[in-house]
């Protein structure tokens, strides 16, 4: 099958999880005899003369990555206008070089490719598939703030509507897409997780050994936390339970490995609480690193209030760390309490210290929570297994070709609120 993977990030040019997805993805699907083209971007701020635009093979996949328009744009002050001149360069790129090659399939990853992928689905003759990692709404806890919140949602409601099938990454964010967008595609909604190649995560005890004694020299139990230092994912919350985690188990530390735009926020909030002796931001982990750090903490805690799966979860279950997190998202698919780590509800600042010295106080449990994760990265979360389920996905896609449709109409309040009460135990279904 011919594969059209169309993603705003792929490696070298990673913001998020996203990127490393779509790349471990196009290889598996190479590896698996499939022919693939990945369309993407160059890095922001570039243009033509620095970062011309480059047709190259790199591990069996054709990499099309596109020089970004010579016009004066920032991602973070003129974001739809940014989206929208990506969207251009891409359908240029696209369409002068692939010549004759024509794909089977279109798979769009997030709404930043919305336009592109479309028009390239439309103009090719292929189904189109897209797959909605993450949405606005629930970035931002149901809400829709702002003109930009309410632009971004109508773009991934005129996405999920355009596709031919549409993939999700856990079944919360099957039910939130349900949800938002009341779409029901021919090709159906279907839930293909995210995936990881557990070699690399496992360390040398010297290894593990020297991260501890370079981050958290004393004998106190070490913390882990590992994501974007953004409000969804909850740090504000696990340095609000730290005193309570300090004084359970004395001279507990917590590393925090990541950026992001609440940076200083978190680093004021440490100051508040009293933390400075405590908290040590490291800022981004190269691979290696980060392995270390995860096999040499003695729990890895994910306080996400929004998390619609949690790579970092599997990249610990395979480094062999104790998993700490919040059942949010997808967190809840794959952290079960009592069977492969420690579960709390997100937000809920008692509970996730509670969590934590459930953790710490019974090693020999943790360790086979740790155990039972890690085997079920094997049987559940393979790249080879996702890949296949992907392309069935795109063999059952029927092709529907272009279609006009209205502007979407945006609600407003909570529009989570219906799939939060869904999913308190004996709610009511709605009618």
């Amino acid at each position: 099958m011919r594969v059209l993977l169309v993603s705003w990030e792929y490696p070298p040019v990673v913001v998020g999880g996203l990127g490393r997805h779509v790349h471990a993805l196009a290889r598996a699907l190479a590896a698996a005899g499939h022919e693939v083209v990945v369309l993407c971007r160059q890095p922001t701020g570039s243009d033509a003369t620095t970062h011309p635009t480059v047709d190259e093979t790199v591990d069996g996949v054709r990499v099309l990555r596109a020089a970004e328009d010579p016009i004066h744009l920032e991602f973070a002050r003129d974001l739809v206008a940014w989206t929208l001149a990506m969207g251009h360069t891409l359908v240029r790129t696209a369409l002068t070089r692939l010549g004759g090659w024509r794909p089977d399939v279109v798979h769009a990853h997030d709404w930043l490719v919305a336009h592109p992928a479309t028009t390239l689905a439309d103009v090719l003759g292929a189904p189109l598939v897209a797959t909605i990692h993450a949405t606005e709404a629930g970035r931002h806890s149901g809400w829709l703030p702002g003109p930009l919140n309410r632009a971004v949602h109508s773009v991934e409601w005129t996405l999920v509507h355009r596709a031919d099938a549409v993939i999700t990454c856990s079944r919360a964010m099957r039910g939130e897409v349900a949800q938002l967008f009341d779409a029901d595609p021919p090709g159906g909604v279907h839930v293909v997780h995210n995936g990881i190649d557990t070699r690399g995560w496992r360390v040398r005890r010297d290894r593990a050994a020297a991260a501890r004694a370079r981050y958290a020299p004393g004998a106190g139990p070490l913390l882990a936390f590992v994501g974007r230092l953004e409000y969804e994912k909850g740090v504000q919350d696990l340095l609000a339970a730290m005193p309570r985690i300090r004084r359970a188990h004395p001279g507990t530390r917590l590393l925090v490995a990541g950026t992001g735009t609440q940076q200083g926020f978190l680093a004021e909030e440490v100051r508040r609480l009293r933390l400075r002796r405590a908290v040590t931001f490291t800022g981004h982990l190269p691979d290696r690193d980060l392995s270390a750090l995860l096999v040499a903490a003695d729990a890895v805690v994910l306080p996400s209030r929004y998390e619609p799966f949690g790579i970092v979860a599997l990249e610990a279950a395979a480094a062999g760390a104790t998993l700490v997190a919040s059942s949010a998202g997808g967190l809840g698919e794959l952290v079960v309490e009592g069977e492969t780590g420690w579960s709390f509800p997100p937000g809920d600042v008692p509970a996730l210290a509670a969590a934590v010295d459930r953790a710490l106080s019974a090693p020999v449990a943790s360790a086979a929570h740790a155990r039972r994760a890690r085997a079920r990265l094997r049987t559940d979360f393979t790249w080879a297994g996702i890949a296949a389920e992907t392309a069935r996905v795109y063999a059952a896609a029927p092709r529907r070709g272009p279609a006009d449709l209205p502007r979407p109409k945006i609600a407003t309040g909570d529009l989570l609120a219906e799939l939060s009460l869904r999913a308190i135990p004996g709610a009511p279904e709605s009618p």
